[in-house]
């Protein structure tokens, strides 16, 4: 397994990792990077099945304990002997999520930006309401031949992904070409779709019946984020809506969430100088 990793900012000073979603690669954090240049070494991999990384073959390589299991890795060969700032979005929050709760002590802070516990998506999931109608696309995207209809005519609709849950204006001509070259490389496509087909979370049919779904204290414990935890929300994010993350407190000793009105899914290139400012607020308690 082979894992490429943007390095910048102050090597000698504390490791600060970021973790991007789909269907992006290491720039997805990009606009917040000048921020933390001068206090943090910087690292944000790309993860396997993207831009450079290496492209596993089979579903279940894409299972979340590898994800984790990389990330491991990295920070074992980066930081070996003091805990680092873990920051994610999307995807990346869902293996961020995952590494805190099974390392917790290798992470002194955990940052997501509109991403989900697993928990509390799951049970957003079974309710049946406007979560479950908004993640269809997840199930679309599990069916047999979308690399091929996603890459047509130079990735249109992996684009319209990026423009379709709210306007970009910030994916400028220099970032589509960016973004273009990582979902073209050989294997790429289908080893990013490989992400959703891989995840267990279970999208119900519109016409399910609602489902409650209820937490156990061991539950409550073997999912549980024990490190002091931000949260920073795009409150018009149509992907992940806030009943998505309405349990997240049973989960957490040491939460703070910020929510950002007018903000979307892309909140990190939206609003970059106000992600920057609440992660720096955060970091400095």
């Amino acid at each position: 397994m082979r894992l490429h990793y943007m390095s910048g900012g102050n090597p000698l000073a504390p490791v600060m990792v970021f973790l991007h979603g789909f269907p992006e690669f290491w720039i997805a954090w990009e606009p917040v990077f000048a921020s933390f240049a001068q206090d943090y070494h910087l690292i944000a991999p790309d993860q396997r099945g993207f831009n450079l990384s290496s492209k596993p073959e089979g579903v279940a390589s894409y299972d979340t304990k590898h994800m984790v299991a990389d990330l491991l890795s990295l920070i074992d060969h980066l930081s070996p002997d003091q805990p680092i700032i873990l920051c994610g979005h999307d995807w990346g929050a869902s293996v961020a999520y995952a590494f805190a709760m099974r390392h917790g002590g290798r992470v002194e802070k955990l940052i997501i930006a509109n991403g989900v516990h697993p928990m509390c998506f799951q049970k957003a999931l079974f309710a049946g309401g406007d979560q479950t109608k908004g993640s269809q696309y997840m199930n679309r995207l599990r069916e047999p031949g979308m690399a091929d209809i996603m890459s047509a005519n130079s990735c249109k609709k992996l684009f319209g992904m990026l423009e379709g849950f709210s306007p970009a204006p910030w994916l400028n001509d220099e970032l589509r070409a960016r973004y273009l070259e990582a979902w073209t490389r050989p294997g790429a496509l289908a080893a990013m779709l490989n992400w959703y087909k891989a995840s267990p979370m279970i999208v119900p049919p519109l016409d399910a019946p609602a489902k409650e779904m209820k937490f156990d204290d061991a539950q409550r414990q073997k999912y549980r984020i024990a490190m002091p935890h931000l949260l920073i929300w795009g409150m018009d994010d149509p992907a992940l809506l806030p009943e998505a993350r309405a349990d997240l407190g049973e989960f957490c000793d040491d939460l703070y969430v910020v929510e950002v009105e007018g903000a979307d899914h892309w909140i990190i290139h939206s609003h970059g100088e106000r992600v920057a400012e609440e992660m720096k607020k955060f970091l400095a308690v």
